[in-house]
């Protein structure tokens, strides 16, 4: 079951996703009342209730089933993707947390010797709400540094109940879905050009770079945990253009991601709506020097979830 947010006359709604349409929840509700029994009123507009986790989301996967054994019915209800303009799927989640170097091949692209998850831990870093981005939104290009502009395709996780100490044996259980995430990076942001140099800067300027506004869409969708029970089986694209750059699966992350969520809950307690993306592999711009550009279209996908659609503009404004 995927679900989405979405904005149609004025209105934020949520619907079942089907890449080229989007069935209502509240209609679909409202035609199979049977079948949404159970299903709580305020629910219908919350992704996070309908998607999970565990037994929760069950009312809502009954109406999808419902929905998807009527085609007339899915039709009647229908409304063209295209017709509506698709939102993040989470709106404000509490915290955005990405991995750096979960993926041997990314590590080993930069230059740098990949390790074996036995020696060594996820490096976390976060992202600022401001870079909170939308499907087909456009991403700005930062005047203050546009010339080295990268994409990374990544699994992102979300999750659906407050847990703290989770063990890597029951850290799916607290996940409501999964999403696609674009950490969207400046590779060589370097401010004040004329500083005077200090031990940390290389870090710091690396940091700073993943910060930019509009520089981490998520979405289309938010594939349900429940019908997503092992997420480390996706295909993971990145076309450019229509030239393919990224191709990899998530079984090939160094920390899957029952072992990321067991490590941050050691010192985080994580919240329902934090997002965690979870490592790129190989095949981002840096590797190539094939930096993004104004009027570039990304297409960053997971195989089961959807194509997160993106064009590159110049940024605007004071």
């Amino acid at each position: 079951m995927r679900i989405c947010r979405y904005r149609q006359n004025g209105d934020i709604q949520t619907g079942f996703y089907y890449d080229t349409i989007v069935v209502p929840v509240s209609e679909a509700a409202a035609r199979f009342a049977e079948a949404a029994a159970g299903l709580d009123s305020q629910a219908v507009n919350d992704p996070l209730a309908l998607t999970g986790p565990g037994d929760a989301a069950g009312p809502a996967h009954q109406l999808a089933r419902r929905i998807e054994e009527d085609n007339g019915a899915r039709d009647a209800l229908a409304v063209q993707t295209a017709d509506v303009e698709l939102l993040a799927p989470v709106a404000s989640p509490p915290k955005i947390i990405l991995l750096a170097g979960n993926y041997a091949s990314h590590i080993e692209e930069e230059g740098q010797i990949a390790v074996e998850r036995a020696e060594t831990f996820p490096y976390l870093f976060s992202k600022p709400i401001t870079a909170l981005n939308h499907p087909n939104a456009p991403i700005p290009i930062p005047r203050v540094s546009p010339d080295h502009i990268d994409y990374e395709c990544e699994l992102g996780v979300v999750i659906g109940q407050r847990v703290k100490h989770a063990s890597e044996a029951d850290a799916l259980r607290c996940v409501a879905g999964y999403t696609v995430v674009n950490d969207i990076s400046d590779r060589k942001y370097q401010p004040f050009p004329d500083r005077r140099p200090r031990e940390r800067d290389a870090f710091f300027d690396w940091l700073v770079g993943k910060w930019h506004d509009g520089s981490c869409p998520t979405g289309p969708c938010l594939r349900s945990a429940r019908s997503l029970p092992d997420p480390q089986q996706q295909r993971v694209t990145t076309h450019v253009n229509g030239e393919l750059r990224q191709d990899a699966r998530t079984d090939q992350m160094i920390f899957h991601v029952a072992a990321v969520i067991a490590f941050i809950t050691r010192t985080i307690t994580l919240e329902p709506g934090d997002i965690i993306a979870t490592g790129t592999p190989a095949g981002v711009g840096m590797a190539t020097g094939s930096f993004l550009k104004e009027g570039d279209r990304i297409d960053a996908a997971i195989e089961g979830i959807g194509v997160l659609s993106n064009v590159m503009i110049n940024e605007t404004g004071s």
